[in-house]
């Protein structure tokens, strides 16, 4: 018995591989990663809580931090997000990658203004390193 590949769908080809085989190979898969990826921002929110209670002073170090790691969280949830949706309907979302870039941008820019406002010593080398940091990405 031969099956029809995606390709062979359009041009009459067969395959050797059944269609159903890889559609649930690709499920088990998604499946998988959507329960990694939640394993992971659990333990980062733990993380983070634990590092929250643990940084000394709070004000600024402590929030500053705790932004930063939340903000990380968010990021893994949205990429999360995104298999499941893939999963649930097959396709996926690009604006959950617009998201996901806003986020990782405004975090990026948050901790590097944050950095420049917290160093004593605000020397021209540190400057135009934080402000490549910030640009490269």
């Amino acid at each position: 018995m031969k099956y029809k590949s995606i390709k062979g769908l359009l041009t009459n080809d067969d395959s050797l591989i059944p269609l159903t085989f890889i559609d649930k190979l690709e499920d088990i898969v998604h499946g998988f990663l959507g329960i990694v990826l939640f394993i992971i921002s659990v333990l980062a929110a733990g993380y983070t809580l634990k590092r929250l209670l643990e940084t000394h002073p709070f004000f600024p170090l402590g929030m500053i931090q705790a932004i930063n790691d939340i903000l990380f969280v968010v990021i893994i949830l949205e990429i999360m997000r995104t298999v499941i949706v893939r999963f649930t309907d097959g396709i996926f979302q690009l604006d959950n990658f617009l998201i996901i870039g806003v986020i990782a941008a405004f975090r990026d820019i948050l901790t590097v203004g944050a950095s420049l406002t917290m160093e004593k010593t605000k020397t021209t080398e540190y400057f135009n390193r934080a402000l490549t940091e910030m640009g490269s990405r």
